[in-house]
């Protein structure tokens, strides 16, 4: 199999939803990433014990690293470690997360988020972290991206050379507003996996929109 090239322009991280049990999660994923780029996954907890989670992400990792995709484990390096993912998303403090890189950066990629302002990103940004995430877990619920989370990506964008994150909306159409920021990535849960979504359709869609619509990434 020949590897395919990374499209040099915004790409598609997806956040794992709430509300289903691991298999239906496990069906609705595959279907996703059938259908076309998708860069890395953020598996988020909501709330499960660490041994309930642990056997949701030895279901969920392999199936998405069998793809070429990154898994990324909310807030768990145990589960992470057990579990071969290639990193964790952790929403931290500066002094956390930078205890956190120190210990764990050589193995893992650490990304993190939370942060709600300028000042907030640049003291997370201190610490080196492999990407940032703006916007919120389940917050993706209205059609047009957060306009803090964009304003925020587009300012990190320009100043930043840490890669980062911007959550898209519920609305497919979303994914070009916040290319347009210049982030790196564009986070998507609640368009592909929501309601009625066909996962392979929504990501067809999405990247068909990124193609057209994206900047390039200059060299």
């Amino acid at each position: 199999m020949i590897a395919t090239p990374a499209p040099d322009r915004c790409r598609i991280v997806l956040i794992a939803p709430d509300g289903f049990d691991t298999e239906t999660l496990a069906t609705k994923l595959s279907s996703a990433l059938a259908g076309g780029d998708v860069a890395s996954l953020i598996l988020p907890d909501y709330g499960m014990d660490e041994a309930a989670f642990q056997r949701r992400a030895e279901r969920i990792v392999p199936l998405v690293q069998e793809k070429g995709v990154a898994v990324m484990i909310a807030g768990d390096f145990r589960v992470a470690m057990r579990t071969g993912a290639d990193g964790v998303h952790l929403e931290a403090r500066r002094k956390e997360l930078e205890e956190a890189i120190e210990k764990h950066q050589a193995k893992l990629m650490i990304g993190t988020g939370g942060a709600k302002t300028r000042d907030d990103a640049l003291e997370l940004g201190e610490a080196r972290p492999d990407y940032i995430f703006f916007g919120r877990f389940g917050y993706d619920t209205k059609p047009e991206p957060h306009s803090r989370n964009l304003t925020l990506g587009g300012w990190w964008s320009e100043m930043v050379q840490i890669p980062c994150i911007v959550l898209a909306g519920s609305d497919l159409a979303s994914v070009e507003a916040v290319a347009a920021t210049g982030a790196d990535f564009v986070a998507l849960s609640s368009a592909v996996f929501g309601g009625d979504a066909d996962p392979a359709a929504a990501i067809r869609r999405a990247n068909a929109i990124l193609d057209e619509k994206a900047p390039r990434f200059e060299d």
